[in-house]
């Protein structure tokens, strides 16, 4: 799957009608955003089971204030409408594949258990 934009209109439509998504926050001015983006591109070649999407935060301003985006790239990466990670900051190739890989192997009934558990102590 490419890698897809999302704009106010598509974001919460695909995070909620997919099980996995991980979204990188940039814009076209950040230097380091441009560097990544071969990366970004070519590690979801490889994982055509999870959508792969950007948001430019220059033109969705509402997006990346409702995440608190302070500074890009920022990854963030949801399973099960639940944001399992999020860092700022780009990350080598191999690194990038090893966080794709660990957050596929997350446990994510644990991971609801653990917020229910939580809500219900709130």
């Amino acid at each position: 799957m490419a890698v897809v934009s999302l704009t106010r209109d598509t974001f919460e439509e695909t995070v909620t009608n997919n099980d996995f998504v991980i979204v990188d926050f940039w814009a076209p001015w950040c230097g380091p955003c441009r560097s990544f983006a071969p990366t970004y591109e070519k590690v979801s070649t490889t994982f055509p089971d999870i959508v792969f999407a950007k948001v430019n935060t220059e033109e969705e301003q509402e997006i990346a204030a409702h995440f608190r985006i302070r500074s890009i790239p920022t990854l963030m990466i949801f399973r099960e409408k639940v944001i399992i990670f999020s860092q700022a900051g780009a990350l080598p190739e191999s690194a990038f594949r090893q966080l794709v890989e660990k957050a596929k192997e997350l446990d994510m009934t644990e991971v609801h258990r653990q917020i229910a558990d939580e809500k219900g102590n709130a």
